[in-house]
């Protein structure tokens, strides 16, 4: 096998370019997705916490 000898042989990767980097972005996604997903969940508790306390202090 060569290497690639311009950038676009290297993005289709001998026909199989759109599988490759389809998995790439499909990983990158849920890489992103889970870090995402905790500092969600965290707001959330921030804000029912706040909503708990704001109604406790009104009792």
């Amino acid at each position: 096998m060569t290497p690639f000898v311009s950038l676009n042989d290297f993005l289709a990767m001998d026909g199989h370019g759109i599988f490759v980097w389809a998995s790439y972005a499909l990983c990158l996604a849920l890489l992103a997705w889970n870090a995402l997903l905790p500092l969600l969940a965290r707001r959330r508790y921030l804000k029912l916490l706040a909503r708990r306390l704001r109604r406790e202090a009104a009792r």
